[in-house]
């Protein structure tokens, strides 16, 4: 009887529970070896090939594209090459394993366990768990399913998240990819292939006709609507018919990478953290010439840091300890089509405005290109939320533990404000404060807000 050997999704050193299959390199039966590229995977990070531990025949493969595998549970089965120089089954893949799992089996009630941030780094573990789960948004649950998707059909064209990601950064345009997957789905290497080629560039050309039942097995026709609006008044005016909820729209989405991590992470941060809002206007009337605001903010909020360090610390709720950092490192809040991603902005206290910008558009750019380094994306002191590039005064922003604290700045405006001896027209700039009241008092909190808006009303 053939040895068959098992292989588990290992961590794929990011301490994250699990990931998409985005392309499988071989199939059933194919031949393999050590090391050779087995399967893409995508975390809520980066899209990762994991190699090949065997050199032999590829047996069994668990999951297809878009399917979500768990770390620990099954990934592939091979009949190992006895001829064949096989990796030593205690070396390392250059990957971490974690803990085995049964594909199927009930998962373990993780709802309460926090064990790592990204918007304040990491707090304590309990005893057997894993000792790296942070990730791009906060705190990791872990649980044992395989979880079966649809992949996404968007234009008529079907892919996986991780395709379209590639896409963008390569400027590849995905209508005018030829796809190879089975049902026309565009793989990883139909998009490599494209932007190898220049077959597909970006904006070279509009994009393919889509037949009107383009992407039908993924997602059942809906019955047409009644038309709402049928008979008429007496007036002759159209008369609504029905309920508007009657019929459903849209199909059900499997979140996945950032946007399933974001998610776990906002639903640990309301269950632990205690908050509370505090909201006030900086005057920024005696500004002088054109200023960089970002900047502004990252000095005003090292100010208010220094001014009051309750609020630049970490809390751990468990314990009821807190942890004051003398150094400033800002979180900042950077919104992508993929998800929150929330990098670090390291030793803000001694960066000048040249400095924050440079560092602010290298994070950036990293965050766009899927490449910034996990350690990037967890150890922050405190957050920043700029909202207001895009729209809204006021907030309750979410504090992720261990911080304490997170800033919100709204929208700027021109407000009619009372001075001594009449009225004047000042540009403002909503500031909002929330903070976890376990671990910081209200009066903590506005000498907190006091200094940050006092140093954003300076001239420059």
């Amino acid at each position: 009887m053939a040895d068959i050997k098992t292989f588990y999704l290992p961590d794929l050193g990011e301490g994250l529970p699990d990931a998409t299959v985005v392309e499988w390199h071989v199939k059933v039966g194919d031949t393999i070896k050590l090391d050779a590229p087995l399967v893409s995977m995508e975390t809520a990070k980066a899209v990762v090939d994991v190699p090949s531990p065997y050199t032999g025949k590829v047996t069994k493969l668990h999951g297809a594209a878009g399917d979500i595998i768990e770390t620990g549970a099954a990934l592939a089965e091979f009949e190992p090459d006895p001829n064949a120089k096989q990796r030593a089954e205690a070396e390392s893949t250059g990957h971490h394993h974690g803990p085995k799992k049964s594909v199927g089996s009930a998962a373990p009630d993780n709802s309460a366990k926090v064990v790592a941030s990204d918007e304040g780094g990491e707090i304590a573990q309990s005893k057997g768990d894993r000792e790296d789960e942070g990730t791009v948004v906060g705190a990791m649950v872990s649980g044992n399913h395989v979880h079966v998707e649809q992949l996404s059909s968007v234009g008529g064209v079907k892919a996986v998240p991780a395709v379209r990601a590639l896409a963008k950064k390569l400027k590849v345009d995905l209508s005018r990819v030829r796809p190879t997957g089975d049902g026309g789905v565009v793989t990883m290497k139909d998009v490599k292939d494209a932007a190898a080629n220049g077959s597909a560039p970006l904006g070279a050309a509009p994009a393919r006709a889509v037949h009107e039942d383009a992407g039908r097995h993924l997602a059942p026709r809906l019955p047409e609507p009644e038309p709402a609006r049928g008979p008429t008044s007496l007036a002759g005016k159209p008369v609504r018919t029905s309920s508007p909820s009657v019929h459903a729209s849209g199909q059900p989405e499997q979140l996945k990478g950032v946007r399933r991590n974001m998610a776990r992470v906002m639903a640990d941060a309301h269950a632990q953290v205690v908050p509370t809002t505090l909201v006030d206007d900086a005057d920024l009337h005696a500004w002088i010439g054109k200023q960089d605001i970002t900047a502004r903010l990252i000095r005003a909020i090292v100010t208010a840091c220094k001014s009051v360090p309750a609020l630049n610390a970490w809390f751990d709720g468990k314990n009821l300890t807190r942890t004051l950092h003398p150094h400033v490192d800002i979180g900042i809040a950077v919104d992508t089509e993929e998800g929150l991603f929330v990098p670090a902005l390291r030793n803000a206290d001694v960066l000048d405005g040249a400095g924050v910008r440079a560092a602010i558009k290298r994070l950036r750019t990293q965050v766009e290109d899927r490449s910034i380094p996990a350690s990037e994306l967890s150890g922050y002191t405190i957050s920043l939320s700029n909202f207001g590039m895009f729209a809204g005064r006021y907030a309750t922003p979410v504090v992720v533990p261990p911080c304490v604290a997170i800033v919100g700045a709204g929208k700027l405006s021109h407000d009619v404000v009372a001075v001594m001896g009449g009225i004047e027209v000042h540009r403002r700039m909503p500031i909002s404060l929330t903070f976890d009241h376990r671990a910081a008092t209200g009066g903590e909190a506005a000498r907190f807000l006091k200094a940050l808006l006092d140093d954003l009303a300076q001239p420059n």
